[in-house]
């Protein structure tokens, strides 16, 4: 079960890396951004951004460790959005995020990749994209322009 918290100026969600919780999660952030009249193209790249960020925590963070822990606050600030996010999993290989570099999509349509467009998206949208283990877990920051 999901746990939400929200001020005037922010959200927080702490839930568990299934599939279904991240779902939900995804869903309430993006429910919460409706009320505060976010156009539904900024919403739509927030939950896209977001999407790619809690489904690598729970497919590679949390792999062979079964559902962990992810908590995440997105506070609305001028211009945008600020999210923090938390989870307690295995570290970003080499301690950063990967580079995330675009596919050669310039092959036959039978060789087009399937998947590894996450952090190329996530690169292109965000704004200050910090990542750092401290002890225990995962800190990942980044900020995404809106309303511009």
């Amino acid at each position: 079960m999901i746990e939400v918290e929200t001020t005037d100026t922010a959200i927080s969600i702490q839930c568990l890396s299934d599939t279904f919780e991240v779902r939900n999660s995804l869903k309430t952030l993006m429910n919460d951004m409706e009320t505060r009249d976010y156009l539904p193209e900024e919403r739509g790249t927030v939950e896209l951004v977001l999407a790619e960020v809690l489904n690598n925590v729970a497919e590679h963070a949390y792999e062979e460790m079964g559902d962990g822990k992810i908590e995440l606050d997105m506070a609305y600030i001028p211009g945008g959005i600020s999210i923090v996010l938390q989870d307690f999993g295995k570290p970003m290989p080499n301690g950063q995020t990967p580079l995330g570099m675009p596919a050669n999509l310039d092959v036959e349509v039978d060789d087009l990749p399937e998947g590894g467009f996450g952090w190329f998206l996530i690169g292109e949208l965000a704004k200050d994209l910090t990542y750092v283990r401290r002890g225990d877990a995962n800190h990942l920051s980044f900020r995404m322009s809106l309303g511009e």
